[in-house]
């Protein structure tokens, strides 16, 4: 068994103790509710014995947190962090489940607004209005296993621009980068403008006409249904078009892609979390894995 305190270290977590701190404060409630529930509907009624009665957790709640986010992290085997907390490998794949659930309905953090998190897209657009700000929004893809042979949709997740197996997530980024929202992650075949569409951002142009958002020549469709609202780069000239037009549209769209750039810095804090790299495990837990990253990656930049 390691030291608790070293497996703790900002260099095995990916966020400093403070922000643990923190963290653990703000999970213990829910998931010690959570316990319970389980053992109410277990038992089947109400507690006969007093609190705290029975046997005890051979991993506390503080260093379920750990192990998770070591998991998260580095992608460490569910045995190995076993060997290193002194348990079964069972009882970590239990605790990185129920840690991992919680991380990953938490949303995205707001800067100079503590206590209030980003859960939908709504809400996105609703905070951009009030503090008048203009969003940034790209999809970024991460590699999964090939489906079996004798499943069906195998097709669906193969992606046409990395010519791989990926599921494809759209983030929304502020002006500096900081991640103010994430999807629920969609196969990698879907078109990024698609993918955008089933997840409302067409009603929320409607109900928020103040909103703009910058986007890549991915979403081209956006741009036509919601001028003005969705901004992509201009389109190339004609041919026979002058030098000097030819001149100002490259610049146009380098002022774009400056602009646009801090989501790419957004995605980019996602992928130092090495689960975001290449993805191994199933695929139906990718999406709360992601939203579990982006909502700790929120944490940190909203209070850089």
């Amino acid at each position: 068994m390691v030291d608790r305190t070293v497996l703790a270290h900002q260099l095995f977590t990916g966020i400093s103790r403070h922000h643990l701190a923190c963290l653990a404060q703000e999970l213990a409630g829910p998931w010690q509710a959570g316990v319970e529930g389980r053992r109410h509907e277990a038992r089947g009624g109400a507690r006969r014995r007093a609190a705290g009665a029975g046997a005890r957790h051979q991993l506390v709640f503080v260093d379920r947190l750990v192990a998770t986010l070591i998991h998260l992290r580095h992608d460490l085997p569910h045995s190995v962090l076993a060997l290193l907390f002194g348990v079964d490998r069972s009882t970590v794949t239990r605790a990185v489940g129920e840690m991992r659930g919680l991380l990953g309905v938490r949303g995205c953090a707001v800067p100079d607004r503590p206590g209030m998190r980003l859960l939908t897209l709504a809400d996105v657009f609703a905070y951009a209005q009030t503090e008048g700000i203009e969003l940034r929004l790209d999809a970024t893809e991460v590699q999964v296993r090939r489906p079996a042979v004798s499943r069906g949709g195998r097709r669906a997740f193969v992606s046409g621009k990395k010519k791989q197996n990926t599921m494809k997530a759209t983030v929304v980024a502020g002006s500096q980068g900081r991640t103010l929202w994430t999807d629920a992650l969609r196969p990698g075949r879907m078109h990024d403008a698609t993918a955008a569409r089933n997840e409302g951002i067409g009603t929320c142009f409607q109900h928020f006409p103040d909103v703009k958002v910058l986007l890549d020549d991915g979403y081209l469709g956006l741009r036509r249904d919601h001028p003005g609202q969705a901004i992509t780069p201009p389109r190339k000239p004609d041919k026979i078009a002058l030098l000097q037009v030819h001149a100002a549209r490259e610049e146009a769209r380098h002022r774009h892609s400056s602009k646009r750039i801090t989501v790419e810095h957004a995605l980019a804090d996602h992928k130092r979390w090495k689960q975001l790299t290449r993805w191994t495990h199933r695929r139906e837990v990718l999406p709360a894995t992601y939203r579990a990253i982006a909502g700790l990656v929120s944490d940190r930049t909203a209070n850089a």
